[in-house]
């Protein structure tokens, strides 16, 4: 993928108000930690995640989603009516049926002319959006687009919890739902444009790469519960890493031969935010400089598809990146997908 016309005009995050410390959570874990004998302080000795956010109540996706557009918009150069393209990308959704893209078009008034969809593919949704609204951007058939992610992970953590503290599983039964412990929430914007729309100093997508592997389409498997009371999810952490790690290998070797970007010219790596392991595999894998890259998941944990882009607006945010950076987006999602997109600033 290569983009020449394609600009980042705004991008905007919201900070659910709510707390979980992973201290909290092991406490609530009590039962299942003295019956197997477990020493506290594991899952964050694990991860590296202190603590993760959500929302006081269940909120739709859609509302969280509609919150981080309309801040998206409020910091944009553009009117609520001249947005051509809404995406909605979020792992969570409101309901099978209309697309939460619908919901959040009626919530921030968009113009009857404004094509709406969701995009859904687990972790990734959100970088792929932007290679999607890059392309029709580049292609002409639109001019602006903006992107939206509202995840909230509570009703999946708190089904974790209740399931493993009234189970008689072993060790090795509850590993499957260890990663579910890791999740947060949040929500994130971003509205991207033709660049004769975008003042000067604005961030450009140059192209990025892609690769999928779908043997691995099993190993995190996520749906509603039996009877619809709650979220399941189970993930092969192990193997999903080692898998992971493999196909990300294959997509930076395309991305390098892509943007004729190396390991020694990028400045800013931003990866999805999945805990201390993750990291520092990834990173040896790639040859890349650890101390070039910017996390958020100690105090946010895995937000799913919203964790990539929140760091990266975390990252401006906090002035870690300058004026002609070369940053790398590190993209990966179960089934298993792998994106990696390049912006100049």
């Amino acid at each position: 993928m290569k983009f020449s016309t394609v600009c980042l005009e705004s991008l905007e995050y919201i900070e659910p108000p709510e707390i979980w410390s992973t201290d909290n959570i092991e406490q609530q874990l009590a039962p299942l930690y003295k019956r197997l004998k477990l020493p506290y302080g594991r899952l964050e000795l694990m991860t590296g995640i202190q603590e993760r956010k959500f929302w006081h109540k269940n909120i739709n996706p859609s509302d969280a989603s509609a919150l981080a557009g309309k801040k998206a918009l409020i910091n944009s150069n553009f009117k609520t009516k001249e947005i051509d393209l809404l995406v909605h990308c979020s792992v969570c959704r409101d309901r099978l049926e209309p697309a939460t893209a619908s919901y959040v078009h009626h919530k921030l008034k968009l113009s009857n002319e404004c094509m709406t969809f969701d995009i859904s593919n687990a972790c990734l949704g959100f970088l792929n959006a932007m290679s999607v609204a890059s392309g029709m951007i580049e292609s002409g058939n639109i001019k602006r687009a903006l992107i939206v992610s509202g995840e909230n992970g509570k009703p999946l953590l708190e089904n974790t919890i209740k399931k493993l503290t009234n189970s008689t599983f072993t060790r090795n039964e509850i590993k499957p739902y260890i990663a579910n412990l890791t999740i947060g929430a949040g929500a994130v914007a971003c509205i991207l444009c033709h660049q004769s729309l975008a003042d000067c100093d604005t961030p450009k997508l140059i192209g990025g790469s892609y690769e999928t592997d779908s043997s691995y389409c099993n190993l995190c498997e996520g749906d509603t519960s039996s009877g619809g009371t709650g979220l399941e999810m189970q993930t092969d952490s192990e193997k999903l890493l080692n898998a992971g790690v493999k196909v990300a290998k294959q997509t930076w070797l395309k991305f390098k031969e892509t943007t004729d970007w190396k390991e020694s010219t990028i400045d800013r790596s931003i990866c999805h935010q999945v805990g201390n392991t993750h990291r520092k595999k990834l990173y040896e894998t790639l040859n890349l400089d650890l101390g070039k890259d910017y996390s958020t998941f100690k105090n946010w944990g895995n937000t799913g598809s919203a964790s990539l882009p929140i760091t990266l607006a975390k990252a401006i945010k906090e002035k870690k990146i300058n004026n002609n950076d070369k940053v790398v987006l590190l993209g990966i999602g179960s089934g298993l997908t792998c994106m990696m997109l390049g912006i100049r600033y």
